[in-house]
């Protein structure tokens, strides 16, 4: 299996983004990292941003839906250490400079999308639970998670 697929496990997906730069943020009613794969993170809905190691430190809610989200722009440059899409529909990523950024499912819109440099897919569905498609993983079709 190709390094830059998804690894499922029983209640999480593990999206190989490790080591990969975030090399540009856009803002507009979303907030969007793309990654120098190709990858592309993007979040619709409030989400949490931590700093440092231990995150003793209150988190920091950004609405993107409202372009607050200002403490992000420290994303930039920054090396993805780990991502995983929760079947709750819930996201964590973790950054080297320290940054955790956390998004939980919306009850009524789609929270984030990730969209991998092979073309697979995760969606975090309104009210909880993923949508996911392979992508070019041979002849795989698109599967879709049940609610975690």
């Amino acid at each position: 299996m190709s390094e830059s697929l998804l690894t499922e496990h029983d209640d999480r997906w593990i999206m190989n983004l490790r080591g990969q730069d975030v090399t540009r943020i856009s803002i507009d009613h979303q907030l969007t990292l793309l990654l120098d794969s190709g990858a592309r993170i993007t979040l619709g809905c409030p989400f949490e941003l931590t700093q440092g190691a231990n995150r003793t430190d209150e988190p920091v809610v950004l609405d993107p839906g409202i372009q607050d989200v200002a403490a992000a722009l420290g994303l930039f440059g920054a090396e993805v250490l780990s991502a995983v899409a929760f079947k709750t529909g819930s996201m964590r990523l973790v950054f080297d400079n320290g940054c955790h950024l956390n998004s939980r499912a919306h009850p009524d819109y789609e929270a984030w999308e990730v969209v991998g440099p092979e073309g697979w897919r995760i969606i975090s569905r309104p009210s909880g639970g993923l949508a996911v498609w392979p992508g070019q993983a041979g002849d795989r079709k698109a599967e879709h998670t049940a609610r975690g």
